[in-house]
């Protein structure tokens, strides 16, 4: 097993993935092997479709690598907590009076930064964090440790198209603001007050350029070293208490 991993975030057998889907577990995806065939996995992949969960077709050599035991070609990711609907969290932010503050994070895989991250959103009062169901960090122990048991106390929501999570964002009164380095404007230029949506990308890709341009305001965080790149953590707290505190 992968030594990453621990084992109480995996369950695997179809009829057991199927019965975990049927209790309402909270999946982040499940592995299939590629080819794999018959009734019983047909019915694990509508049900798994109708509760819109992640699917991925993988070498049965990887299930291998994670699974010693009888896998029979399937092993579910679960997530130690529930998403939440930022529908729900935006709204429920609006009916305490108080101003929602919503932190996007694009691309960002690595799981100690997203608990990183995450520990940090906690301390500024961020109300949900946004990723996208694809190409992101995944709910695990190791996940929860980093954040200092902050992923327990902020809601997480996974949502299918960022552009279409900002558009809600931006119709919910929230400007949305977009931390780059290609930007001109630096964050100690800011003045905001209100709702403010934060986006971060991650070190390696930054923000896809589409969910970039969906922004109100992009800027930079200004840097004198001669390294000039930070820890997408790290810029993600730069960020934060810049855009509380201009």
């Amino acid at each position: 097993m992968n030594k990453e991993r621990k084992i109480e975030d995996l369950v695997f057998g179809i009829r057991t993935v199927i019965e975990a889907v049927n209790q309402g577990k909270t999946i982040n995806k499940v592995l299939i092997q590629k080819g794999l065939t018959g009734d019983l996995i047909k019915e694990l992949l509508v049900l798994l479709n109708q509760n819109k969960v992640l699917i991925q077709k993988v070498p049965v050599q990887k299930l291998n690598h994670m699974v010693k035991k009888n896998h029979q070609g399937v092993i579910a990711m679960i997530s130690p907590v529930a998403y939440h609907e930022l529908d729900w969290v935006v709204q429920t932010v609006y009916e305490k009076g108080e101003d929602p503050f919503v932190l996007v994070l694009d691309r960002v895989k690595d799981v100690r930064n997203f608990g990183a991250i995450a520990r940090t959103a906690e301390c500024f009062g961020v109300h949900a964090i946004v990723i996208p169901n694809k190409d992101a960090a995944l709910i695990t122990s190791d996940a929860i440790k980093t954040s200092a048991g902050a992923l327990y106390k902020i809601p997480v929501c996974k949502v299918n198209h960022l552009n279409s999570a900002i558009d809600f964002i931006k119709g919910s009164g929230l400007k949305v603001f977009a931390c780059s380095e290609k930007a001109k404007l630096t964050i100690n230029e800011l003045k905001h007050n209100g709702p403010l949506a934060l986006i971060m990308g991650s070190e390696e890709d930054g923000i896809d350029d589409k969910v970039l341009n969906n922004s109100h305001v992009q800027f930079a965080i200004p840097m004198k070293g001669e390294i000039a790149s930070l820890n997408v953590s790290v810029a993600s707290a730069v960020a934060m208490y810049g855009l509380q505190h201009n």
